[in-house]
């Protein structure tokens, strides 16, 4: 007797990362472009500071036309990382979207690294949109390669706030409790920056608020918007953003959960 030959049915290959890696991006461009109203509001926050400090007494608070412009596309992405991003990576935890993904053949950094871009292209807009009604607003003739420079600082300020958003998302499991301290910290980078770069708090919380998040972010956008006057300190900053990048991402990578249990 002759035994059968069996024979296994084909199988499809195993999808790459970059494949998977696409596949995400086009899901969560389409989650950002549904819930589009949330981008909008984080654009319209910083045009509202931008049209309260069109004055000479708001520019001279702040530190000037140019100054005033990095102020407020710092806060808008300080919005739409810190409130927005971990808001929402705190609710698909918490509904089970992360445990889904997680039993599909896509790698975690895959999943993460999606998030991630996709946040950083709605900084790179949002930075944009608001260096162009700033300039129109402030009467600012900004050339096409201080705009470069500009998406290039916002790239840099956006990844310091998306990783003090990663660390909050990783340090605080639920999302009530996310929504609640992401505005409280929100509001204390506001405050720092506002009043404590001017001096009203103290020269010690003037420095203090000078080598914060806010302060070290708002430096890069002055410098880069006139590179005749970048000094010393602008360099430091730009060291300064890399290490707040470092310990946000260290912070949110070693005590991130994929579950709210």
């Amino acid at each position: 007797m002759t035994s059968a030959a069996v024979v296994s049915p084909a199988q499809s290959p195993a999808p790459s990362p970059v494949d998977i890696l696409r596949s995400l991006l086009r899901a969560d461009f389409a989650v950002l472009v549904k819930n589009r109203r949330s981008l909008i509001l984080s654009i319209l926050l910083p045009i509202a500071l931008l049209l309260v400090t069109n004055n000479a007494r708001g520019e001279n608070r702040l530190g000037g036309s140019l100054l005033v412009v990095g102020v407020c596309i710092t806060y808008g992405l300080v919005s739409t990382s810190i409130m927005g991003y971990a808001l929402s990576v705190a609710r698909d935890r918490e509904k089970g979207v992360f445990q889904r993904l997680r039993v599909t053949p896509a790698p975690t950094w895959t999943i993460m690294a999606s998030r991630l871009a996709v946040q950083s292209v709605a900084n790179l807009v949002i930075a944009l949109v608001v260096a162009v009604v700033g300039g129109r607003i402030h009467h600012l003739h900004l050339s096409a390669e201080q705009y470069l420079l500009v998406l290039a600082a916002s790239l840099l300020s956006g990844a310091v706030f998306l990783a003090i958003g990663q660390a909050l998302v990783g340090l605080v499991r639920s999302a009530d409790s996310v929504n609640s301290a992401g505005r409280i910290l929100y509001l204390c980078l506001v405050f720092l920056g506002l009043l404590g770069l001017e001096g009203s708090l103290g020269a010690t919380m003037q420095s203090v608020a000078l080598w914060s998040p806010v302060g070290v972010t708002m430096s890069l956008y002055a410098g880069v918007l006139d590179l005749s006057r970048w000094s010393s300190h602008d360099t430091l900053s730009v060291v300064a953003c890399a290490g707040y990048v470092v310990a946000g991402a260290a912070l949110g990578i070693r005590w991130f959960r994929w579950d709210a249990r």
